[in-house]
């Protein structure tokens, strides 16, 4: 985000971009009490080479890449989670999803901040995503709602499960399309400068966005369960792997960006 001083809600935007960089973070390395809630990040996608960003016969098409994504079959519905910054007052609820692509594998996870601090009479949205590896990072991102007018934002940090992405600074009417709307495209580049848009379905945002924040009891055990399936899923993908005499290491065939 760019923020031209230093102000309570910057502050706090800083405050939830640590949030999900603690999500992204290895458990033993998060603290056991955090100090607010974070979305939870998909487990580790494999990385976009060249070789696997498009079905066999098409590595030479250089036209964009539409890859239509679902929701996360653990996760019911949108999720929306509050809270409080305690070093500025301002209070800080985001609403988020896991995306996978048709094979169940883990792609992308998006989240919109909406962050108001009633001292300092200010307002803040962020969309945050957090994407796969093997992207081109300067180019940025774009997204729009049902292809209308697109919206510029800008990788922020990489850990090793995928990348942050941010637009900052989302005004009232964006917050509205999105509601309303019923597929957010997030475009990208890939290694070979070839443009891939993720397809994510917006169905259930506007109700979680405009509901009451999920109780912390029920979030932890749909976090449990969540990185229970992720786990099972994997292992799953491991034997599969093993029993085709693939390398356990090795990216699948079909690549999360590969339809």
């Amino acid at each position: 985000m760019s923020f031209t001083r230093s102000t309570p809600i910057a502050r706090a935007a800083l405050f939830g971009l640590a949030s999900l960089a603690l999500a992204a973070a290895p458990a033993s390395a998060q603290p056991k009490k955090p100090a607010a809630p974070a979305p939870t990040a998909p487990a580790p996608t494999a990385p976009m080479t060249p070789a696997a960003q498009a079905p066999a016969g098409q590595a030479g098409q250089t036209g964009p890449q539409i890859v239509a994504l679902k929701s996360e079959p653990s996760q019911a519905d949108w999720t929306k989670v509050c809270g409080k910054d305690q070093g500025s007052g301002t209070d800080i609820c985001y609403t988020t999803r896991d995306f996978v692509s048709d094979q169940g594998q883990p792609v992308l996870a998006a989240a919109v901040y909406e962050m108001k601090n009633a001292a300092q009479k200010q307002e803040v949205r962020v969309v945050r995503f957090l994407l796969p590896l093997g992207l081109l990072l300067q180019p940025g991102i774009r997204f729009n709602i049902d292809g209308q007018a697109a919206t510029a934002g800008r990788f922020a940090v990489c850990f090793p499960n995928g990348c942050f992405a941010e637009v900052g600074g989302v005004d009232a009417g964006v917050v509205a399309a999105l509601k309303k709307g019923t597929t957010l495209n997030v475009s990208v580049q890939n290694q070979t400068q070839r443009e891939v848009t993720f397809a994510v379905p917006l169905a259930g945002f506007g109700k979680a966005f405009d509901g009451p924040a999920m109780d912390p009891k029920v979030l932890e055990e749909q976090q449990k369960k969540l990185q229970a399936e992720l786990e099972k899923r994997s292992e799953e993908m491991r034997k599969k792997l093993e029993a085709q005499g693939q390398a356990p290491g090795a990216a699948p065939a079909a690549a999360p960006a590969a339809k």
